[in-house]
């Protein structure tokens, strides 16, 4: 059995570079719903619920061993001096990769997307239904046979030198794609993990960020494994997706950036996605030989059927700008997988996973 109950889905070690001048154990936040910015906030409280993961023990192990990993990674990022290391590059995409899957934000757009499906399937009972916790635990298992799927990203460090500190919140690893967001041919469709042009951002600190890029697409100039912004508005471009994308609360480090949060978030409101999947249900209208045709109806009102596709999608927000420091890679080109359903990026095979996430591997079976 789990031996902690109070169970953190964004870690401790993680929010802590966040935290109050005043005393390590507490955080300024803003709640989105109240509009209130609230100082001091208990540490241990945030982002945690009762047996979050649920009680197996070695899934609570594995874990920790991650946690583990990227506390001491950060310690030696933040010292002076710092260069980026491969095995850091490495750990910190896969710590990234786990944040991403395991917020209650994620956990509760997986349980969302169930009960629309059931929805449309039965009147009777939902057969696809689950409950937070098992979406918790489908998502850690995910997580342990997908470590590697991030390993052909490229990874900076970019230290923020401007007025406006990085803040973070209760979903801070973030999925963007700039050039899916401003392509029009990929108007009505969404992109995944795998997708091509992806970046990923997660804020270490106030003032270091990590980004993981798509290196065929896009270009960031580096020295060290580090990118330096000098601009305010590239610091708030680069926020904006904490705005987008928390569930509740934004964490700041800073009494006096209260004011600015509560200001930003305004500006991003309505920017925030209602829903933040669609689904489409389509039933066969005809058969030609080897070939069915379905088409998109509505659940409710489609016409007696004994077939039917349902394709779901998750909504991603799109910022009002972005950091000049993430330019388009001259000549990039993207690669179809084939099925002419959306772009992924180039395959790779064979990469060894690392020792440390092997134990993580192991530990979730």
């Amino acid at each position: 059995m789990a031996s902690n109950k109070n169970q953190h889905f964004v870690p401790r070690c993680y929010l802590r570079p966040f935290t109050t001048e005043q005393s390590d154990r507490a955080l300024n936040l803003y709640n989105i719903d109240r509009q209130k910015v609230i100082t001091g906030a208990p540490l241990k409280h945030q982002c945690s619920g009762d047996y979050f993961y649920g009680k197996d023990e070695h899934l609570e192990a594995g874990i920790q061993a991650m946690e583990s990993g990227y506390a001491a990674a950060v310690k030696l990022i933040l010292s002076p001096g710092y260069k980026l290391t491969d095995e850091h590059r490495s750990l910190l995409k896969v710590f990234w990769l786990m944040q991403h899957l395991r917020t209650e934000a994620a956990s509760r757009r997986s349980v969302e997307i169930s009960e629309a499906m059931g929805k449309v399937i039965s009147a009777e009972g939902n057969p696809f239904r689950m409950e937070i916790k098992e979406a918790v635990q489908i998502a850690m298992r995910t997580f342990a046979e997908s470590m590697d799927i991030l390993e052909d990203l490229k990874v900076v460090l970019v230290r923020n030198r401007t007025g406006v500190p990085f803040l973070t919140s209760d979903d801070p690893a973030i999925l963007t794609n700039r050039w899916h967001l401003h392509n029009s041919r990929r108007l009505g469709r969404t992109f995944g993990i795998q997708s091509a042009g992806n970046v990923m951002l997660l804020p270490i600190s106030p003032s270091v960020l990590c980004l993981a890029y798509d290196g065929d697409v896009h270009s960031i100039s580096h020295s060290g494994g580090w990118a330096h912004l000098k601009h305010d508005a590239d610091a708030d471009a680069l926020n904006q997706h904490q705005y987008l994308n928390c569930r509740a609360n934004v964490f700041f480090r800073d009494d006096a950036q209260g004011p600015l949060v509560h200001e930003s978030f305004l500006r991003m409101q309505s920017l925030r996605p209602a829903q933040r999947h669609r689904l489409n249900y389509a039933i066969r209208d005809l058969t030609v030989g080897d070939h069915t045709r379905y088409v998109v109806v509505d659940p409710a009102t489609a016409r007696e059927h004994t077939e039917a596709l349902i394709h779901t999608e998750t909504v991603h927000a799109a910022p009002a700008s972005w950091p000049r420091l993430l330019s388009r890679r001259a000549g990039a080109h993207v690669y179809t997988n084939g099925t002419g359903l959306g772009y992924v990026r180039k395959a790779f095979t064979n990469r060894p996973t690392r020792e440390p996430f092997k134990r993580m591997q192991a530990f979730l079976g």
